[in-house]
């Protein structure tokens, strides 16, 4: 793992969390994306060498949806950059890691996603990313 990509945060109103986080942060998102196969709408902020994503649900079925359900707004999970997710999931697994996703998706930003487990990662919801344009 090279660095924390981004850090996922789970909103119920992306419009007006935009608001709170461009005054929080003194920078406007850079990029809305629905995420049609998750169920959610996205929003990202640069800070550095790192993201802040917000995330909203686009419907009641959506992981962010029950998310909110159960625990309300907040941190949903950390996400780590690497430059082989493949080789990273047959990795983790070996060392005992449940993983949610046993092959990479497409994601939200031009980047392959997969999530462990939060079972399995000390109650964390753990997400591994590779740049798109990384993949052979």
């Amino acid at each position: 793992m090279n660095k924390i990509e981004h850090i996922g945060i789970a909103v119920k109103d992306l419009n007006a969390s935009n608001t709170v986080y461009e005054k929080l942060l003194g920078v406007a998102h850079y990029k809305i994306e629905d995420v049609a196969s998750e169920g959610v709408k996205t929003s990202f902020f640069r800070i550095g060498e790192s993201k802040i994503e917000l995330l909203q649900a686009t419907t009641p079925e959506s992981p962010i949806a029950k998310f909110i359900a159960k625990r309300g707004e907040g941190v949903h999970h950390v996400a780590f950059a690497v430059e082989d997710i493949e080789a990273e999931i047959k990795r983790l697994k070996n060392e005992g890691f449940e993983m949610i996703h046993h092959s990479p998706k497409q994601g939200a930003d031009g980047k392959l996603i997969a999530f462990l487990h939060p079972k399995s990662s000390g109650g964390v919801l753990v997400e591994l990313c590779q740049d798109m344009d990384n993949k052979e």
